[in-house]
Parts: structure tokens; sequence; C-alpha cells
């Protein structure tokens, strides 16, 4: 027996000839659609045989208690962290989340965030590269959807969005690396393409300026984000710059293979030499993204981004949204703090 495929809101919105969105609002009866893109959506509706699901229709009124959340990449620390912070505090209010992962691609974050409205969620956050962030927007708009941005690094200013002070982070950290008498320190990880890393290191040159240090091009060293390339840049850094006296480290994967490279170059055996070979030689810092009780218990100085708290702030602004009708946008920073400190 031929099971007949059933016709979703995407395959309306396709032969329509418009968005997700713009079904979504014909359906809803809201927003601003002209009777001529409401007559050919309609005719599409007809002609496909959708059945206009009654329950998806009172989500689509804005009763769902369901919020949706577009992730580039569940699996970094990162966004990690930053979702167990929404949806802890989404599901105290008594919210559900509705999860969609999507990579750094902004055609699929765009595809995901068109799912979600097709699924009648009452706002949308996205957690990842805004390349494509007044697109996404507008799109939102279109549906009468709140829409919020997270992001580790941002130069859009016309959108809703919390994001860490990188700067910030590679000041401080690199500051306190300075009060402990280094005055010779080197950079470790992180693409060139990246802004996260960009406005790090920004940070860090600042400071060593600020402080009337040298800064050399060839200290700031690229690497993936991998225990072996990191054990192996330190090595060759040391090599060819054995002067240096501390690292600072785009992440908590760089530092730990960073670790590994000293000890290697050290060639420590026994505990006391490897607290010696740290203390009086190459001291290590680094960003981290998790909360400090889950930092690696090892001899680094660490600079912590407030994911977590990010995701809390997160989904108090999308509740803000839901409930207020507000547009107003919105470009909140959040600070970093040192391991240790509160």
């Amino acid at each position: 027996m031929t099971i007949a495929k059933k016709i979703t809101i995407s395959d309306v919105a396709q032969v329509a000839g418009v968005s997700v969105s713009t079904v979504s609002l014909v359906l809803s009866g809201k927003g601003r659609i002209s009777s001529a893109t409401g007559e050919r959506v309609n005719q599409a509706i007809e002609h496909l045989g959708f059945v206009r699901n009654r329950q998806a229709a009172s989500l689509r009124g804005g009763h769902s208690g369901v919020i949706g959340l577009i992730v580039s990449d569940i699996c970094a620390p990162f966004y990690a962290e930053l979702t167990a912070g929404i949806t802890a505090r989404l599901e105290s209010q008594g919210r559900m989340v509705f999860l969609t992962q999507s990579g750094d691609d902004g055609e699929w974050m765009l595809q995901r965030l068109e799912m979600l409205i097709s699924q009648g969620v009452d706002g949308v956050i996205i957690a990842g590269p805004l390349a494509r962030g007044a697109e996404l927007r507008q799109a939102a708009d279109e549906a009468g959807i709140p829409l919020v941005f997270a992001s580790r690094a941002s130069h859009l200013d016309e959108v809703d969005l919390i994001r860490p002070d990188n700067m910030q982070a590679a000041q401080i950290i690199t500051e306190q690396l300075i009060q402990r008498g280094h005055q010779r320190i080197a950079w470790l990880g992180g693409q060139s393409a990246s802004l996260t890393r960009a406005e790090r290191v920004g940070g860090y040159c600042a400071t060593l300026l600020k402080f009337g240090l040298p800064f050399h091009s060839e200290w700031v060293v690229e690497c993936e984000s991998s225990q072996k390339q990191a054990a192996e840049a330190v090595g060759v850094l040391l090599r060819q710059n054995p002067t240096i006296s501390a690292i600072l480290c785009y992440n908590s994967v760089v530092a730990m293979g960073a670790w590994f490279g000293l000890l290697r170059a050290g060639k420590q055996s026994d505990e006391s030499g490897i607290e010696r070979y740290f203390e009086q030689q190459v001291a290590l810092a680094a960003f981290a993204d998790v909360p400090e009780s889950a930092l690696d218990d090892i001899p680094i100085s660490w600079v912590i981004t407030p994911a977590r708290e990010m995701g809390e702030s997160l989904a108090d602004r999308i509740l803000q949204r839901i409930a207020n009708g507000t547009t107003t946008l919105r470009n909140q920073i959040m600070s970093p703090r040192l391991a240790g400190k509160n």
C-alpha cells in the first residue's frame, strides 16, 4: 500500500514562491501580507491539499511555551555551557526548548530558523557566527517572531545580541602575567580568520604596548585546537625564542597541549621538577569557557568567559521580548573574570 506524503508548510512555500515565514503569517493571519501574496499562498495550499493543523495554528498564535534554539556547534564548550544556561533558566519558567544544530553556514541557520517558525515557536535564540545576521533578523521580523543572538564575537550592531568581552578578557589576563614579573609574553592558538581570536589578540597586544613591553609578530603563533599541535608549536616557539617567559593560550585545549609541550621541552620527570620549571621558566595562561570548578588542575592562570551566565541572560531577554512585544535592539557585552575572583 502506498502511503501519501504529508504536505508540509515548506512544500507550500516552495510552490507559492515565498518564504516559510510568509506562509506562517498567512496561516496565522498576522503581519502585513499583500492580498496578491496571500492569494498565491492560499492557491498553493488548495493545490497541494495542505491541511491546516489546529494545534499548529494555536502555536503560531504565540502560546506554545516553546523557544527555538539554534546552535552552531553544541560540542564546543562555549556553546554547550551557553545551552545549559539557556535551558535551565527557560525550564525554570515553565518553557520548553526546541534545540537544533546548524553548523557555521548562514544558509543552514536560515533554514533552521524557517523550520522553527513553521513549528510555531514563541521566539528564537541563535548562538553562533552572525555572517547573515541581517537576513535572519529580517526573516524573524516578517514572521513576527522575537529573535535574540548570542555570539563569541560580532561586529553587527543591528541585532539583539549578547556576547563576551574578548578584548577585556585578554587585557586582564595579560596584565596579570605582567604583574607577576613577565615581560616577554607570547601568544599561542586560534586561526587568523577567527574574529574571537582577533579580539583577544588585540587585547593582548594593547596591554603589552600599555606597559611598554616588546611585541614581535613571530611570538603570535596560529594553532588549531589540538593538544598535539599545541605541544609541537610550543617546542618550536621556545627553540626559536628561548627568552620567552610566559605564553597566553587561545583556549583550554591549546593550554593543555602547551603544558605537555613545556614538560617535554623542560625534560622534567618528577613533581618538584615540574613545579620548578613552571615557576622559574615559563608560565601559562588561557581563556576558559567552563565554570571554575571544571578547570583542569594544572598550573595555569585562567580568565573565564561567563558562557552559562550568558545563557541565563539570553533566556531572560527572549522572555522579555515575548512578554512585551518590544523590538528595541540591545548589544550587551558580558564581562570576564579571573579564576578565583568573583
